[in-house]
């Protein structure tokens, strides 16, 4: 009798419209895949309900003994991101000891924001997780508020003149220099020593569904405009230059030195060992 259906999770954002692609054209034929956002997903991993995710690159370094990384695929940009923004009443200079709004959705860019502001600007703010909306992104009580995913593409195109918009990719990229790596794809330590053949399986489907998404891109993005509030222009952009996919030598590099400020700055305990799946 052939065993469970390893189960993989599926941050379902559109920065990763290509693999959903092609996992809703057969790549997922043979997973158990469960989709959310990535805070859920983060904690259903880590709770041994998921055998595989993509993540927040941040709960690699918090939970390196309990994973390892997939080799290839990534969520990352060399420079401006558009789908993690911080969006401000005042000029980001000038942010202090304010109260900044956190999407209660992510985990590496709650991280990012706390470097950038404290590394970049000497700001050391008072933060709150909460769920925010894009028709009101700043709750009345805070200065700014960081939004993430699809709701921050859409701000990036349609926020009011009147606030400061501020692309967390473009800033890291003017703190660092360096390539910056959001999303990581993972197994379960245990599921990587103990399934070997599955952990293959989960790596090729994920491998061939990113490439069958991205040989047709122009048809992944066409059956979302009927449902997403973007245009083809818009969409087309930033899958076709904006994000990249693949964990490349210097996006590794760029990945050493967010943990290495994360562990600076007291996110985390100590920058981990990068441990690959079958390493």
């Amino acid at each position: 009798m052939p065993g469970p259906l390893p189960r993989v999770g599926h941050i379902d954002f559109l920065n990763v419209l290509p693999l959903a692609y092609g996992y809703a054209h057969g790549g997922a034929d043979g997973l158990a895949i469960e989709r959310g956002v990535p805070a859920v997903l983060n904690s259903d991993l880590i709770a041994g309900r998921l055998d595989v995710s993509n993540v927040s690159s941040i709960l690699y370094a918090r939970h390196a003994d309990k994973l390892r990384i997939l080799r290839g695929p990534c969520v990352s940009t060399d420079g401006a991101v558009e789908s993690i923004l911080l969006l401000s009443r005042k000029p980001i200079e000038e942010i202090e000891d304010d109260r900044i709004a956190l999407t209660a959705k992510s985990a590496t860019s709650h991280a990012l924001l706390k470097i950038i502001l404290r590394s970049g600007y000497g700001a050391v703010p008072t933060y709150n997780v909460q769920s925010l909306s894009v028709e009101h992104p700043i709750p009345e009580d805070a200065t700014a508020a960081l939004f993430i995913g699809d709701d921050a593409l859409y701000l990036y195109h349609h926020a009011s003149p009147s606030l400061y918009v501020y692309d967390l990719g473009a800033e890291w990229k003017k703190l660092t220099g360096k390539k910056m790596v959001y999303a990581l794809w993972v197994a379960s330590r245990r599921f990587a020593e103990q399934d070997a053949a599955a952990l293959t399986r989960v790596s090729r489907a994920v491998r061939e569904s990113f490439a069958y998404g991205l040989a047709h891109k122009d048809a992944a993005i066409r059956s979302v405009l009927g449902e997403k509030p973007f245009t083809y222009e818009e969409l087309d952009h930033y899958l076709g230059g904006v994000i990249h996919w693949d964990l490349t030598e210097e996006y590794l590099d760029g990945l050493r030195t967010f943990y290495e400020l994360a562990a600076r700055t007291g996110l985390i305990e100590k920058a981990p060992e990068l441990v690959f799946a079958g390493a």
